[in-house]
């Protein structure tokens, strides 16, 4: 039995920020149902729907970028896809995208994330002092940002410099690209707690709203790096 290779992209707003990943997995495993998605199982004694996530999101964070590849066994229209998943969706998740992508071409979404778009704001009373703005981008641009990083083990000093991919701010928003994957992985929040620890404070575990943006493949070399949503590798399906 031949099947297609899916890969969708949903947002994950509002309340839904605090519900956990496999929380997620369950409830997308009831819409698939309910919207009639054709979608294939594992084989064996205790057999499962086919889905994986690309880089799981935190608890608390909302996002606009968020992925799992499917298979299923009849085509559809990605139109009607879209629409049939949307239709039994609660608020605060929304299917933008559902696209066919090849074997080999477009790999597992999980194992091809390498950076993530995200926007942070301070939530209101816990703001740094004025001026913080300028005084964030010139951190972000230093040669190098030594922290503590804890591991399962112990702590281990980590130069994430190299994993900010890129950090501006406009006005009250911070919008940075940073390594994301089983290679480097920095999340948004341990940049920010490094920026005021070098301001002399700590990062509230309150203090942010960060929302992230697109998940992104290196299509790249070592030599350059060359950043595609991992949206774009795929494409709608039209019947």
């Amino acid at each position: 039995m031949s099947v297609l290779k899916i890969r969708i992209k949903f947002a994950k707003q509002g309340v839904m920020r605090f519900i956990g990943h496999l929380d997620i997995m369950r409830y997308f495993q009831k819409a698939m149902r309910r919207a009639h998605i054709d979608i294939a199982f594992t084989e064996g004694f205790s057999p499962h729907m086919i889905m994986s996530f690309a880089a799981p999101l935190g608890v608390g964070l909302t996002s606009n970028g968020e992925y799992m590849d499917i298979e299923i066994k009849s085509p559809i229209a990605s139109a009607d896809a879209v629409r049939q998943l949307n239709e039994v969706m609660v608020e605060g998740m929304e299917v933008l995208s559902f696209r066919q992508i090849e074997e080999g071409k477009a790999g597992k979404a999980m194992s091809l994330v390498a950076a993530a778009d995200y926007t942070v704001s301070f939530r209101p009373g816990y703001e740094p002092k004025e001026g913080w703005q300028e005084r964030l981008e010139a951190f972000a641009k230093k040669d190098s940002i030594v922290i503590l990083k804890k591991t399962k083990k112990s702590e281990v000093e980590t130069d994430i410099r190299p994993m900010i991919y890129q950090l501006s701010v406009d006005g009250d928003q911070v919008h940075m690209t940073l390594a994301t994957g089983s290679a480097a992985n920095l999340k948004p929040e341990l940049v920010m707690s490094a920026f005021l620890k070098n301001e002399g404070s700590e990062l509230d575990s309150f203090a942010l709203s960060v929302n992230r943006d697109e998940v992104y493949a290196d299509t790249g070399t070592e030599e350059e790096r060359k950043l595609v949503s991992l949206e774009s590798l795929g494409e709608d399906i039209v019947l």
